[in-house]
């Protein structure tokens, strides 16, 4: 073995603080990886690339779990790849967040009686960067306080001048291409925003309303009438037909005939079309084309008038009836209560619990309205995001999501990107004094006279251009040649079809750019090449997180309370590819705990001397040497394997049940002998046991990075775990005899604790005995290790074996004689035996029977008999055996 360098390693452990307190050491550990550099990515590098971008929360937001979990991810693929040897970009930045900067803003502007139009569009675009340089981002901090290894001299923002630019670039080539257009179609509106909103801005949930069964054309049964229903009866006021399945016996007379409205006296068809379902309600549904998804297509294909009877604060407008000026809600009660004055009201059904859409930022039901609106025209582009993923240049993980992702790419329909807001990039349309549309790209200038679209952009489509504009697009950078495309995108599977479709289709609509594809051999480029789906955090009992539950986890509290190690360990440990993850309190405990213990075994660890070095030749080194060594690497391994798939949560548990179950249960305690043992043996153990804990901190520092870092400094002397080398192969065979001698000890040692147990003896009171048969057992060098383990002494003058344990293992049986006079209670010993005696013998009366029936053995394989024969053996070789110890106890 090499010379031992001085040990350093007391006062190492000295250094460290009597116990694990995040709160006293994570912030400033932060800062000085910061401060140090290790996040920067260095596009010149040699290396390989290896490049993440930060899906860009909202500039008003704060870390939630979700974003919590997301981090996390992402932060553990990032750090081992830097240990890898790659040159690492894990871009960070924030997305501006149209309606809800604009909302908030607003709201403080209400708290002194004001409106943004007290102030005109340019001031309060000003007060909104004002809010923004002064309180937005506070998500920032939070990251910090969480650990993202990002690199923050790349700090982006969907708003910046450079994002700005490229929004414009992408805006006019899909315009010149045909690919943008104005029209006037349905959209989500948010009456008290007043602008039009994505889908994923809106959600659906149940609430009580009225279904209203009312009656058009004669109140005559004998005359031509149709019964519709509906939740929305103020709808009826822009009701353009009535629609009927067209082999509904009950309306063939009546399709292509009309009936007077009975509100606006206006003459509406009666229509025939495929859609409507004869078997529910009436088997007839009034269309109202301007206000509802399906009534649109309907009207489209029936080329029916569309007439909007809502203005953008949700007031009926334009309709010549009592009910113009009404508010949508005040006019739905007003032309209920007309219509059943009238006796058109044939039924109601007061409560109707239905699904209905809210925005996600005002809270109030949004109101399907016909409104004129940019749009992009999205078939060819949702093509090749689709075929980027059938041909394999980007793949989903896990693939059992891939069908969901076809499913919505091959049947997208048209995307409104037009927003009535201020605060956004404003769309670079501009309208001549003769009706004159022009787009003007990023270096261009509107002709005078020209005025500008008063619209912005949806939020999404910045956010959808964000893997490259982040690194400079459209003009040539050494980002884009060094880490475009970006490696993986880690998000949530719920905006699969909302943000990562829109980045795919912009992606592939550029892929042939020539300053995506330098350096790159010319091929084109997707965005990622990975897409990670994960789930969604829910409670530890797998409920929905929700304020109405108060079952939420606010990351924040477990950082303060437990640490970001903490909270880390407990997301990544429960993540798994596309499945949702249950997390609670307790998880967060037990996620402290392993923490904990990780300390306290570094630091015994180091109290005896541990350090990594030069490993002595195989041969010096004990069986539990041989032995930990490989686990290590089968671990390793194992931990590689799972990462490169993205089964955090496998990885994790590989680590958690080495370094807790193996290295601290086990071969810490197996040390403890051999640190006892001459000069050679103690310090090869030191070498070994700093070897693994060097490699663990390695393995685990991805996913828990503070505590590792901590540990490893004290234990290395190394500058950072952040830079470090992540371990590699160890290039041994495993040692299978040393592997079972370990199982083997660990069977025996088990099972004396277990009799230990059964006789209610303290864990630290020691028991005289002799264990015989280790020699034949190959045990012999372990003979200390067992004693010291299953707290055994050895047995004096005066020695008498009171109890009895065998234990079969591998190659033999070994007796433990124990001399438990005064120490073991007689009548619980003799009440085991007996359990054990009725066990044994309804084993033995079992495999006789068996034995015993001809047509069994006459039909039964032999290998099955021969089995049954030796589990006869062994029964009738237990009864003999507790019979005998028995006898002993009574004195026979």
């Amino acid at each position: 073995m090499t010379s031992a360098a001085p040990d350093t390693s007391r006062n190492r452990a000295d250094a460290l603080p009597k116990s694990w307190t995040p709160g006293e050491v994570e912030a400033a550990m932060y800062e000085r990886w910061v401060a140090a550099g290790y996040f920067e990515a260095d596009a010149t590098s040699g290396k390989p690339a290896y490049s993440v971008v930060l899906p860009p929360p909202n500039v008003t937001g704060n870390l939630h779990i979700g974003h919590a979990l997301d981090h996390t991810l992402m932060d553990t693929l990032t750090r081992r790849k830097r240990m890898q040897g790659y040159e690492v970009l894990w871009l960070p930045g924030m997305d501006h967040a149209g309606i809800a900067t604009q909302t908030m803003v607003e709201k403080q502007l209400a708290v002194d009686g004001k409106t943004k139009e007290d102030f005109g569009r340019e001031l309060f675009i000003d007060k909104v960067w004002d809010w923004k340089r002064d309180s937005g981002g506070a998500i920032q901090w939070q990251m910090r306080a969480l650990g993202d290894g990002v690199d923050w001299s790349r700090d982006r923002f969907t708003m910046d001048d450079g994002l700005s630019r490229a929004v414009q670039t992408i805006f006019k080539r899909l315009y010149d291409a045909g690919l943008i257009y104005r029209a006037e179609r349905l959209v989500n509106w948010s009456p008290a925003l007043r602008t039009a909103i994505s889908d994923i801005e809106v959600k659906y949930e149940d609430v009580d309303g009225e279904l209203v069964s009312l009656r058009y054309g004669s109140l005559d049964d004998a005359e031509p009438h149709v019964v519709v229903a509906t939740t929305r009866v103020e709808t009826m006021l822009g009701d353009t037909a009535v629609a009927v399945h067209p082999d509904d016996p009950r309306y063939k007379a009546l399709i292509g005939t009309t009936l007077e409205h009975p509100i606006t006296g206006r003459r509406i068809p009666i229509i025939a079309d495929d859609y409507v379902d004869p078997e529910f309600g009436t088997g007839a549904v009034k269309i109202t084309p301007a206000h509802d998804p399906n009534d649109f297509e309907m009207g489209v294909r029936h080329n029916l008038p569309m007439p909007n009877i809502m203005d953008e604060r949700g007031r009926i407008i334009g309709t010549g009836t009592e009910f113009d000026g009404m508010d949508r809600f005040e006019a739905r009660i007003a032309v209920r209560e007309r219509l059943a004055a009238e006796g058109r009201i044939v039924a109601e059904k007061r409560p109707y619990v239905h699904s209905v859409g809210h925005s996600e930022r005002s809270g109030e039901p949004i109101e399907p309205r016909l409104s004129m609106q940019w749009w992009v025209k999205v078939e060819t582009l949702a093509k090749a995001a689709g075929d980027a993923v059938r041909n394999g240049d980007t793949v989903i993980h896990p693939a059992s999501s891939e069908p969901r992702w076809f499913e919505w790419v091959d049947n997208m329909h048209d995307w409104c990107i037009s927003r009535q807001l201020w605060w956004g990039h404003r769309i670079p349309i501009w309208y001549g004094p003769e009706g004159e549309v022009i787009c003007v790209g990023p270096d261009e200038t509107a002709p005078e006279g020209y005025v500008q679209d008063p619209d912005v952009l949806d939020t999404w489509f910045s956010s959808g251009l964000w893997p490259f504009s982040t690194m400079g697009w459209p003009d040539a950078t050494p980002e884009l040649e060094k880490f475009y495309p970006t490696s993986v995108l880690v998000t949530g599977y719920d905006i699969l079809f909302f943000w990562v479709a829109r980045m795919m289709m912009f992606g592939t609509f550029v892929a042939d750019d020539a300053v995506l594809t330098a350096g790159k051999g010319g091929e084109r480029q997707v965005p990622f090449k990975d897409v990670f789906l994960h789930g969604l955090v829910r409670d530890q009992f797998g409920k929905k997180m929700s304020k109405s539950r108060g079952n939420g986890i606010d990351p924040l509290v477990w950082i303060n309370e437990y640490g970001a190690d903490t909270l880390r360990f407990t997301l990544a440990r429960a993540a798994q590819p596309g499945g949702d993850l249950s997390v609670g309190e307790p998880h967060a405990l037990a996620s402290r705990s392993f923490v904990t213990k990780l300390f306290n075994a570094t630091k015994f660890a180091l109290m005896n001397g541990a350090r990594p070095g030069e490993l002595p030749d195989r041969a010096a080194l004990t069986d539990a040497d041989r032995w930990i060594l490989d686990r290590l690497e089968e671990v390793r391994a194992e931990v590689d394997s799972a990462l490169d798939g993205y089964e955090f949560g496998k990885a994790c548990e590989a680590l958690y049940h080495f370094a807790w179950d193996e290295l601290c249960d086990w071969y810490l305690e197996l040390t403890k002998v051999q640190f006892a043992a001459d000069g050679s043996r103690a310090q090869a153990t030191q070498v070994v046991l700093g070897t693994v804990l060097d490699a663990v901190l390695r393995l685990l520092h991805p996913v828990i990075p503070f505590v590792t870092e901590s540990l490893w400094q004290a234990l290395t002397g190394g500058e950072s775990l952040v830079i470090a080398a992540w371990p590699q192969a160890s290039g041994v065979a495993t040692d299978q005899v040393s592997a079972q001698r370990i199982s083997d000890t660990q069977r025996l040692i088990t099972e004396i604790r277990r009799f230990r147990g059964d006789q209610g003896l303290a864990d630290k009171q020691k028991v005289a005995a002799k264990l015989i048969g280790l020699d034949t057992a190959g045990l012999t060098e372990l003979h200390d290790s067992v004693a010291n383990l299953a707290r055994l002494t050895e047995p004096g003058d005066d020695f008498a074996a009171t109890a009895t344990v065998e234990v079969r293992l591998s190659g033999a049986t070994v007796t433990v004689e124990l001399d438990t006079s005064g120490a073991v209670d007689l009548d619980a010993e003799r009440r085991r035996l007996e359990k054990d005696l009725a066990a044994a013998e309804k084993e033995l009366a079992g495999t006789a029977a068996k034995l015993g029936n001809e047509a069994f053995l006459a039909k039964a394989p032999e290998p099955v008999v021969a089995k049954i024969k030796g589990r006869q053996e062994v029964a009738a070789a237990e009864v003999a055996r507790i019979g005998a110890r028995l006898a002993e106890l009574s004195g026979k």
